[in-house]
């Protein structure tokens, strides 16, 4: 990526009409390298993913896949198409996997879109191969951005109140989930926890929740899950991938501030608001590493 990660992540954006010139040939081929490396496809604790690249119309120009009957993407080039086993550690490794692929394009200067629901999964089904016990998560249209955005991209980001997000308040606590987390107690890590904020959910519904632990070492994420949420009527947790893509934001944020540690699973059984909350994963500080903020 040419530019900073923050960079990158307060630009991206979904992007729904794309433009009908054809993807730069390097550009192509840079993608196809990235996806060729092994560790581009691993997740916080080495699960894969594998995620292959459609064209949208076939070599004679064709009409290629169809992206389903809701008619939100126009004119895509191409679509990156993932697939995993439909687990629940799986689900959040994908998050992961797809947003940091999703980022590397925007650094790449093209378009892309979480899409989740509003696809045909049976017809990319079969240009994939899906495997046994595998679904598709999730896809992304690949293209250049239509200098003139039409209408209803708009009017989408406005329906989901894609630009309003959850205040720190609400997000991020301290020690517990009795106290708010402030910025000046983040410390170094304020930067990677800002970017946590801004990133993409489903429906912007924003599940994830992070304590930061006493001794500023442990970060601890949760899931918040909605009730009866629509999204999981696809037949796997929607929402697990949204915890994948702020671990992710947060994961290369610090990674590129030179903040040192490792992703484990350690429940630190925190006293939770509600039943709907669950506990995923934590970050913690390299030995002899710190950071202000105490």
């Amino acid at each position: 990526m040419g530019s900073s990660v923050i960079e990158i992540i307060e630009k991206r954006k979904s992007v729904r009409a794309y433009e009908s010139t054809p993807i730069d040939g390097e550009i192509y081929h840079a993608v196809l390298a990235y996806l060729e490396i092994e560790e581009n496809l691993t997740g916080l604790f080495g699960g894969k993913a594998n995620i292959e690249w459609i064209w949208a119309k076939g070599d004679n120009g064709e009409k290629g896949i169809k992206l389903g009957a809701y008619g939100l993407i126009q004119n895509p080039q191409a679509y990156l198409v993932g697939r995993i086993k439909n687990e629940k550690k799986a689900l959040v490794e994908f998050g992961y996997i797809f947003h940091k692929l999703i980022l590397y394009l925007t650094g790449l200067n093209l378009g892309t879109c979480w899409v989740g629901g509003t696809f045909n999964r049976n017809s990319f089904a079969r240009e994939i191969e899906l495997g046994q016990d595998e679904i598709i998560p999730c896809i992304t249209p690949v293209g250049y951005a239509r200098e003139k955005q039409r209408l209803l991209d708009t009017t989408l980001r406005y329906v989901v109140k894609a630009d309003n997000k959850k205040p720190w308040e609400q997000l991020f606590y301290d020690s517990d989930f009795e106290t708010p987390l402030t910025r000046e107690a983040a410390g170094a890590l304020v930067s990677p926890l800002e970017m946590v904020r801004l990133g993409p959910s489903a429906s912007n519904k924003q599940p994830w929740r992070i304590v930061l632990s006493g001794d500023r070492r442990t970060v601890h994420f949760y899931l918040v899950h909605t009730p009866n949420y629509s999204g999981n009527k696809l037949g796997f947790e929607m929402q697990r991938i949204d915890i994948g893509i702020a671990a992710c934001n947060f994961d290369l944020v610090r990674y590129e501030l030179g903040i040192k540690g490792s992703w484990v699973i350690n429940d630190p059984q925190l006293n939770v608001k509600d039943q709907h909350t669950e506990y995923i994963a934590s970050w913690s500080l390299s030995p002899g590493s710190s950071h202000s903020g105490d």
